[in-house]
């Protein structure tokens, strides 16, 4: 017995001694404060609209992001980056901004100066150096058929001109592998694009001190396959990924690859 209380106070104290322990965190595992996934931002291109995002935006909402599709009017690079980069201004937190096509000038300029942007997403898009147009880009390599798809154009009333796909050309011009009745509906909700736009000399190339991303199709009628490897490897992409046989509406006809690469580029560091 006499051994026993005097083992009992002792017990009780390293009792106590493990009960502040295990209350104290230990200096080398902390919680670390979790950091809020960034917002992505996509905008859409030429002779397309917001919903050639959809299958992207079901991806990347299951995975728990916060999805905005921009609006893109598809009148100039400036007028459009101006409304986009006021968007960009809004968002609390990173932002990972994405385009398609046309969409990939306006991302160029949009994200020029911005702070919260943290990685552009360049989908089967244009990356022009400052100066550059679209035009010219896709001149650069051969391999784009747009031209003689174009409808005759749409004479407005500022003298400008709007551009659109011959409805029975945009399946095999812009959408080949998408199923025929999509592209029919796609063909009928198409964007016009100014013809102005295509030919105007980007104001900026937020690419160059922005990590980037790229991912096309091997197909790609619109924008040559060769054009976007060489604006990929000028950007000193983190990452470029070519789908074989893609049509330029890569993110429709592949979401899957277009989600992956756009959460890679917001896991990046």
């Amino acid at each position: 017995m006499k051994s026993r209380k005097h083992r009992l106070p002792s017990l009780l104290g390293t009792f106590m001694l493990l009960a502040v322990a295990l209350a104290t965190p230990l200096s080398g595992f902390a919680a670390q404060p979790t950091q809020p996934k960034p917002t992505v931002v996509l905008v859409h291109g030429a002779f397309a609209d917001g919903s050639s995002w959809n299958g992207v935006i079901e991806r990347l909402h299951a995975d728990g992001y916060r999805v905005i599709s921009a609006p893109n009017n598809l009148r100039s690079i400036r007028t459009d980056a101006a409304e986009v980069s006021s968007l960009l201004r809004s968002i609390s937190g990173p932002v990972v901004l994405v385009g398609h096509s046309y969409a990939g000038s306006v991302i160029s300029a949009a994200a020029d100066g911005v702070p919260n942007v943290k990685a552009l997403v360049f989908v089967a898009a244009f990356a022009p150096a400052v100066g550059e147009t679209a035009a010219q880009l896709s001149a650069k390599f051969p391999g784009s058929s747009l031209g003689a798809t174009l409808a005759p154009p749409v004479a407005l009333s500022d003298g400008g001109k709007d551009l659109y796909i011959l409805q029975d050309k945009f399946h095999a011009q812009f959408a080949a592998d998408v199923p025929a009745k999509q592209a029919r509906l796609m063909a009928a909700s198409q964007r016009p694009i100014t013809e102005a736009a295509l030919n105007e000399a980007s104001p900026a190339a937020a690419w160059k001190t922005l990590p980037s991303w790229f991912v096309y199709g091997e197909a790609d009628r619109n924008i040559p396959a060769a054009a976007q490897a060489f604006m990929a490897k000028r950007a000193h992409a983190r990452d470029t990924v070519v789908i074989k046989g893609a049509s330029h509406v890569v993110m429709v006809s592949h979401p899957d690859a277009v989600a992956a690469l756009v959460e890679k580029a917001a896991l990046s560091r």
